[in-house]
């Protein structure tokens, strides 16, 4: 029995059959951890996102940014981009069904010494503060009222937390925190803009895992999101976004002894601002 946790997965379906293939994965044992961004910019976001929900208790999901973008679209929120692949998910049968699930997952995931995020935590945040947080999010995404949070949810104020923040500026920071945050300041200030390597840290700011102190360095914290950053396996850093839908690989880690096991793959679409 092992547990994998694998790299944004944006619709590559194929690949992610190959690295299952690869890693002889046996579903009556194994279990597989999703970084998020299941869905969108691939070719098959609809089919990625039915295997994955039929997964069932064998897979823990939390939601990346591209995941949330398809839930906005669905309600008629946010702004579609060119480079989208949804239409087949948004035309489906099953739409609502597969919505309602991912709607569910949470943005954050704690499991003994492991904690999943698909793009960073907020130097203040310890994993039981994150893991609180998380759940204020998840309550208001299955709520009754959930549209009236898809409406408030996007947009890039407040740049930092507060613990006096409420309402939706308070859900907003932890949603673009866990889903959006490369780069902050040592007093978490986020900044969204910079989306390249690390040597192109904006002034006064720094990849969100090197703050100094920062308060969830007691668990290692499995991640995706920036594919400039590339395959990080640390003591206590797991960064597992190594850009397949540009061509490079899907990339799957297994927790117990942090074996990693890589597929090549093709290139779906040209690099663009917003991964």
């Amino acid at each position: 029995m092992a547990t994998y946790a694998i790299g944004d997965l944006q619709g590559c379906l194929e690949a992610l059959q190959r690295l299952l293939d690869t890693l002889d994965y046996d579903p009556a044992a194994d279990h597989l951890w999703f970084v998020g961004d299941l869905v969108n910019r691939g070719p098959a976001s609809l089919e990625a996102l039915r295997f994955v929900r039929n997964l069932g208790a064998g897979a823990t999901v939390v939601l990346g940014n591209h995941d949330l973008h398809l839930v906005m679209q669905a309600e008629g929120y946010g702004k579609r981009n060119a480079e989208d692949t949804l239409d087949a998910v948004l035309a489906a049968p099953d739409r609502d069904e597969l919505l309602a699930w991912l709607r569910s997952r949470p943005l954050f995931h704690v499991e003994g010494d492991y904690a999943m995020v698909h793009a960073g935590l907020l130097p203040s945040w310890d994993v039981a503060k994150a893991a609180a947080l998380s759940r204020e999010t998840e309550l208001a995404l299955t709520a009754p009222n959930y549209r009236d949070f898809l409406a408030n949810m996007w947009g890039s104020t407040p740049t930092a937390w507060s613990d006096e923040l409420t309402g939706w500026d308070r859900l907003r920071v932890v949603v673009n925190a866990m889903t959006r945050m490369r780069f902050c300041s040592p007093a978490g200030l986020m900044e969204f803009k910079a989306k390249g390597p690390v040597a192109n840290a904006p002034a006064g700011c720094l990849p969100w895992f090197e703050v100094p102190g920062r308060a969830s360095a007691d668990h290692t914290i499995v991640c995706g999101h920036w594919s400039a950053l590339g395959l990080r396996v640390e003591e206590r850093l797991l960064a597992l976004d190594t850009g397949c839908l540009w061509g490079g690989s899907l990339t799957a880690i297994r927790l117990e002894d942090r074996r990693v096991f890589q597929v090549p793959c093709s290139r779906e679409v040209e690099p663009s601002g917003w991964d």
